[in-house]
């Protein structure tokens, strides 16, 4: 399931890359910022990469299948200064994560706060530079 995320995710940043807005360095276009999703369930990966990170998180629907989400987040350096460290989210952790989630409704969203079982909240925007 997490190599069919990844590609899908992959192939709509492709395609996204024709477009004049696909073009845009950091372009958003892809996620519906309008709305909100909150999914509980546990870290799957944690891969922290540059431009962007993901959180992978399976979550367990009604039914008791699993659906992977994917949480797109900053690169490492801003992580970091947000306080956020893949020592923090291993797999299997419990959490609840909300973020913005993508348009054509693929299992995917923009991070936007996490909390993990114990209390502890990770909130990637708390790492931009300011200026």
């Amino acid at each position: 399931m997490n190599r069919r995320l990844v590609r899908a995710i992959v192939g709509l940043v492709i395609l996204g890359a024709g477009s004049a807005r696909g073009l845009a360095h950091h372009s958003a276009a892809m996620f519906d910022e309008k709305k909100t999703i909150t999914v509980e369930g546990e870290v799957k990966e944690f891969q922290l990469t540059n431009p962007h990170s993901w959180l992978l998180v399976d979550v367990k629907e009604k039914d008791g299948k699993v659906t992977t989400w994917g949480f797109e987040a900053e690169g490492p350096s801003t992580l970091a200064r947000a306080g956020i460290r893949p020592s923090d989210l291993r797999p299997g952790t419990r959490l609840k994560i909300t973020g913005n989630p993508m348009k054509d409704g693929t299992h995917a969203a923009i991070w936007v706060n996490a909390v993990r079982a114990d209390g502890k909240t990770f909130n990637p925007r708390a790492g931009f530079a300011v200026r």
